[in-house]
């Protein structure tokens, strides 16, 4: 059920206290506290572990099951890295997490260049590293929209709201059909706009296209929008380095990705998520059932059912 909008501010600002305190966990304890909860989730095969076998076991078949067993648990431990690391940019200061935290900035002139095109920018972030990093630094250096799927709880919403809103050039647009409008808008006044390009949408609103060897559900938005402005779409993640650190990466992406051929486009668009994913495995959300919609002529069905649904209510 969804709470009620009259109390979602009040316990908002309970969420975000307990936020304000994991985020100032001393990096060595929250590195030890990722390595023993990824530890017991996968001692006991919790859910999350279960997604992220059958994730591995879908993307890296060859791995053998030590291997694979490896991969879960670095997954896991670089999920519970990355949540704690995103609490601790949500509550500190985006100038100050900028300055402690990023490494290096690679593209940088390639992202300037973008940037001050006339065309518009499309920023896409896929869920490697820590993307809320990334918004925060196109956000430091211009206006920027940022799409999001709202949670379906309003407590949640206005937590969302809140831990982004502390920078005024950040404009929130939540994934609905107005969504287009307003980044049709923005890209017109030759602004930069941030997109997820590999959550997968509902069936009926994206298509399929090839991911990992897969059919996977993939958002039509992001190709339809570069198609019909122009904005120049470049690829930008943050990048996790071993001390703690981030490089932040913007790459060019495929020139078809926001051609005619709506295939081909989202072909190209796939194509760049999975090699920035394959950068390091562990870095990317694959704790998130990917696949969990398939082609109506796939035989095979559901790859996470029934054994990654602990209450056996197929979604």
């Amino acid at each position: 059920m969804q709470d009620s909008a009259p109390g979602a501010p009040k316990a908002a600002s309970l969420y975000y206290a307990l936020a304000w305190l994991a985020g100032r966990l001393p990096r060595p304890l929250a590195a030890l506290a990722a390595g023993a909860g990824a530890w017991l989730i996968h001692r006991r095969n919790g859910r999350s572990a279960c997604v992220a076998r059958c994730n591995v076991e879908l993307v890296a078949p060859g791995a053998g099951p030590a291997e694979r067993e490896r991969l879960v648990r670095g997954i896991l431990r670089g999920t519970l890295l990355n949540t704690l690391d995103t609490l601790r940019f949500w509550t500190h200061a985006p100038h100050a997490n900028l300055r402690r935290h990023v490494r290096a900035v690679h593209g940088e002139a390639l992202y300037a260049a973008a940037l001050a095109d006339s065309r518009g920018l499309i920023v896409a972030a896929p869920h490697y590293g820590n993307w809320e990093l990334l918004n925060q630094y196109l956000a430091d250096r211009a206006p920027i929209s940022i799409v999001y799927a709202a949670p379906e709880s309003a407590t949640g919403d206005a937590f969302l709201r809140r831990v982004r809103g502390g920078q005024p050039t950040v404009s929130q647009v939540r994934a609905e059909p107005a969504a287009v409008r307003a980044l049709w808008r923005t890209l017109a006044a030759g602004g930069q706009a941030g997109i997820l390009p590999d959550q997968q949408p509902k069936r009926g609103e994206g298509a399929f296209a090839p991911f990992f060897g897969r059919q996977a559900l993939t958002m039509t938005l992001l190709t339809k929008l570069a198609a019909r402005t122009g904005a120049t779409v470049l690829f930008g993640y943050a990048e996790r380095n071993a001390d703690g650190s981030y490089d932040i990466h913007f790459e060019a992406a495929d020139p078809a990705l926001a051609g005619d051929d709506d295939d081909a486009a989202l072909a190209a668009l796939n194509a760049g998520v999975e090699r920035i994913a394959r950068r390091d495995i562990r870095q990317y959300q694959w704790t998130y059932k990917r696949f969990s919609i398939v082609p109506a002529d796939d035989p095979a069905g559901n790859p996470y059912w029934p054994q990654c649904y602990p209450n056996r209510r197929k979604r």
